[in-house]
């Protein structure tokens, strides 16, 4: 596992952003684990977080792109942070672009987007906190495709939960990708998680014990990817 990925992982337990225990999703599924972006909130973090993204984006897609398309509202800080993540450590300047859940009808920005107004030729990169279902993409995608003549290279969440999609078989990422087209990763999966932190001390204390492993395992065994 490459090391930004194990620091990653690290960094989410630390931040409190990855819990442990026993959540229900708005799917209704109890889960032994949850993720919550929205807990990233210190200067700090979010340095950290863009970098990490910024890292993750290079390793999978390089550097032929020009835009950032973070979906309100939590992908909104995605794209700045990790917009600026990329200049600092690439040397790359990449335009920022979000959506707007309701229209703008006034002032010098008005309209549909914040941020760089998306131009014919533009190729673009989405990025989420985490895809259960991808129904963010249903909304997401025509508004891009619709804004001009763009090309979506792909899609970086933070987390692979690994778990099966509305089709019932295939992980969120997996039907995303085959339904729009598009390449779909995650910096890191529920897999290089387990991995990282069963059994192994993370900043002096077990995460995952043999208890809370046997959890996930029963959970993917009802609603993993197949």
């Amino acid at each position: 596992m490459e090391q930004y990925k194990q620091e990653f992982i690290e960094f989410m337990v630390e931040s409190d952003v990855l819990k442990f225990g026993e959540f229900t999703l708005k799917s209704g599924r109890k889960s032994p684990f949850f993720m919550n972006a929205g807990a990233y909130v210190t200067g700090s973090q979010l340095h950290k977080l863009g970098q990490y993204y910024a890292k993750a984006i290079h390793a999978r897609y390089g550097d032929d792109f020009d835009v950032l398309f973070g979906p309100a509202y939590k992908g909104i800080p995605l794209a700045v942070v990790t917009a600026i993540a990329y200049s600092e450590l690439y040397g790359k300047e990449i335009r920022y672009c979000s959506d707007r859940k309701e229209e703008k009808d006034h002032g010098a920005d008005k309209g549909s987007f914040l941020g760089s107004p998306l131009k014919d030729g533009d190729r673009v990169i989405m990025i989420e906190d985490v895809t259960t279902s991808g129904k963010s993409m249903e909304e997401t995608v025509p508004k891009v495709k619709g804004a001009a003549d763009v090309t979506i290279v792909g899609l970086m969440v933070s987390l692979d939960r690994m778990e099966v999609g509305k089709g019932g078989s295939k992980c969120a990422l997996e039907e995303v990708k085959d339904l729009y087209g598009f390449e779909t990763n995650a910096i890191v999966t529920m897999a290089e998680v387990v991995e990282c932190l069963y059994n192994h001390p993370c900043k002096g204390r077990i995460v995952i014990d043999d208890a809370l492993k046997a959890s996930i395992d029963a959970y993917y065994k009802q609603y993993g990817a197949k």
